[in-house]
């Protein structure tokens, strides 16, 4: 049963990363926004990455970092999601490596009372670069068991909600734990991925979750009725003395019309309310069922009542039946679901290695064509083809346009003098093959970047692919959720209805039972009374007629036949 809901706080319960905010107070945000997405991908711990951007926050006022405190957004849906887990009356904590002077903020605009978080060292109203409190060096899974500890609960009792890899120890160990709008390293760690920016997402699965286990509580609960039920006795004997009789006629009067239904496991709901005395009686609602006049009339709205009662059990029956089919297709959807979403992943990080080699194999193509450059220029090749191009556009130039001849003279000299630079120019042969050799790698890994593009682009589609799937079968789970629930709350409907027919059955069986003509001692002992009168009147005329033969009496003879007069 879910009791405690954790969030943590920035890009969570805040719109934001708060640190990166105050950055901006000292004009170090690019600094600390560096060093906040490393320690989020996991690519540095928490308490390095924290004690460093405090570091570069030395200097900084208090009075204006609370200033941007009180400025940070709520998240979307977070007053709506934090006061309905209240109404739920599940408790609400949030375990953040942020800061109380963001912290208190939040409290007092969302009323939780329990927070954990850092705290910045102050002095003279300035932040001296020093970083305090239990989420420096700890981690958050650390001040979560404390809490559970001292809070008497356990650990699958939590919901734990956050985004960045100093959640995970917290995410990976709760009952249930929520990746939202997270990194890569977090979703494939939670057991549920929320990732449109709005907390009533979030509150949408806990109140599922919160539901299913109310449900299946009930559900658990009515087998257990029917497994009770199952354990009685088909038939009680009726107490014939006068003082308990009473007592059992309704107990009687129910089984015997029981023993008349079919042996179907339908057919027990009836049979399971009525042999549970007492104790069920007290948690049927109280009847106001009027009886009828005659005694043939209470008997009628019984034969009515038990037909109605029926009826309902059947229904209720098969709400319980669709229930059940829906929350077993549901489940195996949520188990494909989790499937495919690994698969996805599996995708995604085949893409990512992928993409690693295609810019190793970028960067040294790259190289290579950077150190061609760097060996044409120093062989001479640059001047010349220079050279070459200058003596193109003066040849270009005296061919194509009309000049005086002194103008055109000065061209062809030009000319003339630049073919002599020319000659003079000699490539290295050296620098010549190794360029050569460059070139050739150079094309090499421009062959690997294609490839690997292409490979690249392949486990990304699969991994579109698998995602796609994946929101089509949330989708397909959600809807067999609902029908579960919808199923449910009929069941519980009908069950409802059944007790209200039953507290009526209750009160038609007492009347028909306090009717009923009791049986009396004196009756019960009358036939086998006057059988054995019989017996001795016959045997005392047979003593009579062995006298009038003259046959010997004995003394209880003689008396048996004064008792009977006769002789």
């Amino acid at each position: 049963m879910i009791k405690l809901v954790v969030f943590d706080l920035d890009n969570v319960i805040i719109d934001g990363e708060a640190i990166d905010e105050i950055g901006k107070l000292a004009n170090v945000e690019d600094d600390i926004a560096e060093i906040t997405e490393k320690a989020m991908q996991g690519e540095i711990d928490f308490e390095t990455s924290i004690k460093d951007r405090v570091q570069l926050l030395e200097g900084t006022s208090i009075e204006d970092i609370e200033k941007v405190a009180d400025d940070l957004p709520l998240m979307a849906g977070a007053e709506k999601t934090i006061n309905c887990l209240k109404e739920k009356d599940v408790d609400v904590a949030i375990i953040s490596g942020s800061f109380d002077v963001v912290a208190e903020k939040v409290k007092d605009k969302l009323g939780v009372e329990t927070v954990y978080t850092n705290s910045f060292t102050v002095e003279d109203g300035k932040l001296t670069g020093e970083v305090t409190g239990p989420l420096v060096s700890g981690s958050k899974l650390d001040v979560l068991k404390d809490h559970v500890e001292k809070a008497g609960l356990t650990l699958d009792e939590v919901v734990a909600v956050g985004d960045g890899a100093n959640d995970i120890s917290m995410i990976e160990s709760a009952g249930c734990g929520i990746a939202f709008n997270a990194k890569d390293s977090v979703k494939e760690i939670a057991d549920v991925i929320v990732e449109e920016k709005d907390l009533c997402n979030v509150l949408d699965e806990i109140l599922n979750q919160l539901t299913t286990e109310e449900e299946t509580e009930t559900v658990d609960d009515e087998e257990a009725v029917e497994e009770e039920a199952a354990d009685e006795p088909a038939e009680e004997e009726v107490v014939e003395e006068e003082a308990a009789e009473e007592e059992a006629v309704e107990e009687e009067v129910v089984e015997e019309e029981a023993a008349d239904e079919p042996a179907e496991e339908e057919a027990k709901d009836e049979k399971t309310e009525a042999k549970k005395g007492k104790k069920d009686k007290k948690e049927l609602p109280k009847s106001d069922f009027v009886l009828a006049d005659t005694m043939e009339g209470v008997r009628k709205q019984k034969d009515e009542k038990e037909a109605e009662i029926s009826k309902v059990a059947d229904e209720r029956e098969e709400f319980n039946k669709i229930a059940k089919e829906q929350r077993k297709i549901r489940d195996e959807l949520n188990a494909s679901l989790k499937e495919n979403l690994n698969k996805a992943i599996e995708y995604r990080n085949e893409r990512n290695e992928i993409n690693k080699e295609v810019e190793a194999a970028k960067k040294a193509r790259n190289d290579a064509n950077n150190k061609i450059k760097s060996l044409e220029w120093s062989s001479g090749k640059r001047d010349k083809i220079k050279i070459e191009n200058e003596i193109k556009k003066i040849d270009k130039i005296i061919e194509t346009r009309v000049l005086d001849i002194k103008k055109e003279n000065q061209l062809v000299k030009n000319a003339n003098d630049l073919r002599k630079q020319l000659m003079e120019i000699h490539e290295d042969e050296s620098v010549k093959t190794e360029a050569q050799e460059l070139k050739k790698l150079s094309e090499e890994e421009h062959e690997k970047v294609i490839t690997l593009s292409e490979k690249a682009q392949e486990a990304h589609e699969n991994m579109l692919t698998y995602f796609r799937k994946t929101d089509d079968i949330r989708t397909a789970a959600d809807e067999a959720h609902k029908k579960f629930i919808e199923a449910r709350k009929n069941a519980s409907a009908k069950h409802e209805e059944f007790k209200v027919i039953l507290s009526d059955i209750h009160v038609i069986n007492k009347k028909l039972g306090s009717n009923k003509p009791k049986k009396r001692k004196s009756d019960n002992k009358g036939g086998s009374g006057s059988n054995k009168n019989r017996e001795e009147k016959e045997r005392a005329e047979e003593i009579f007629a062995k006298f009038k033969q003259g046959g010997k009496v004995s003394t209880e003879e003689i008396l048996l036949l004064q008792k009977y007069n006769i002789g």
